[in-house]
């Protein structure tokens, strides 16, 4: 066998073994899992984002070959845990978890672990052991929204202007990350916060809300919603009510709002938070996972801030903006 014969014949071998050569040094290929049983825990689905989080999980796992078995815990903690002892007894390769609360899916962790099934997280996390959560820099986000609305208060001349701020869940990370990163930028700026209800990220709550917040508040200048969702609720009172001097600003980039951010002046900031692409960057974690890889302990989806200097660069096709920066190589 002639030497060139012999070095094809050897990286055949090789690639067949999951090893590549380059230069000289043998190299383990990217582990990839195909062909795996996921299961899959959402929340809730009263929310858009978590539905379009679903919908972009449950593509993505069939485009690449995968099973995926996906439960609605309908913000229930007693369901969540019987679904997830569901999918245990089902023996997937992998359990995704959106939790409805972060403490109490600690008894579905522990069957998880002695089932020896991976449990990742995405977009709320646990206060517990997991291989990884999937989802974004929730305090950042908030942060930048903090910043427009700081920027906009110093363009339009008004100094500690008073601001209403609708929250999301009591007790939940992700309400508590966008809240801090927003009073961060907005306390420095010296802008006074009122603190609304926990209106549960939903329209229909931050509408009822806002209409009992801006009787109570008639000299506020601008809302901060958790949620894009409930900012459209608190805008729907504000127009009700003739209040075109109030500015919006929300998180999770809405197509709906995005696209009337672009129309007027009265929505001035979101940050985007593309949940089907969360989802689709949550299966390729999986798939890592399910092969025995080791992935990072909090994989990022991205980020950026939306206002009117360049709504226009992000796509709204769908029921939110898009945005999917490379998260894997």
């Amino acid at each position: 066998m002639t030497r060139r014969k012999l070095l094809a014949s050897t990286r055949g071998i090789l690639a067949g073994l999951g090893l590549v050569a380059m230069g000289g040094v043998i190299l383990p290929t990217r582990a990839y899992a195909k062909g795996i049983r996921i299961g899959f825990s959402q929340a809730t689905l009263q929310s858009p984002f978590y539905v379009e989080l679903t919908a972009g999980a449950e593509a993505a796992a069939k485009a690449g070959g995968d099973e995926i078995v996906s439960l609605d815990a309908n913000g229930d903690v007693t369901k969540q845990n019987n679904d997830l002892q569901d999918l245990i007894t089902r023996g997937v390769n992998v359990l995704i978890i959106n939790p409805v609360n972060p403490d109490a899916v600690a008894p579905s962790l522990e069957a998880a672990k002695a089932a020896k099934i991976p449990v990742i997280t995405v977009d709320r996390n646990v206060r517990g052991e997991v291989v990884s959560y999937v989802g974004r820099d929730n305090e950042k986000m908030g942060g930048l929204v903090g910043q427009a609305v700081v920027a906009y208060f110093k363009k339009v001349g008004i100094a500690g202007a008073k601001i209403i701020e609708i929250q999301g869940d009591p007790g939940g990370t992700v309400m508590a990350a966008r809240r801090d990163g927003f009073h961060k930028f907005a306390e420095a700026a010296g802008l006074k916060i009122v603190k609304g209800p926990y209106a549960e990220y939903l329209r229909a709550n931050a509408v009822t809300a806002m209409q009992d917040l801006l009787q109570a508040n008639p000299d506020v200048k601008a809302v901060y919603a958790h949620n894009d969702d409930m900012a459209l609720g608190a805008l729907q009172v504000l127009r009700e009510s003739h209040r075109s001097d109030v500015v919006v600003a929300g998180v999770d980039g809405l197509s709906e709002a995005v696209k009337i951010m672009a129309s007027t002046d009265q929505y001035i900031a979101t940050a985007l938070n593309d949940p089907r692409y969360l989802g689709d960057v949550t299966i390729q974690t999986a798939r890592r996972v399910a092969a025995g890889e080791k992935v990072p302990a909090f994989v990022d989806a991205g980020t950026t801030l939306v206002t009117k200097e360049n709504v226009t660069k992000f796509p709204t096709n769908g029921l939110f903006a898009e945005y999917r920066p490379e998260i894997f190589e």
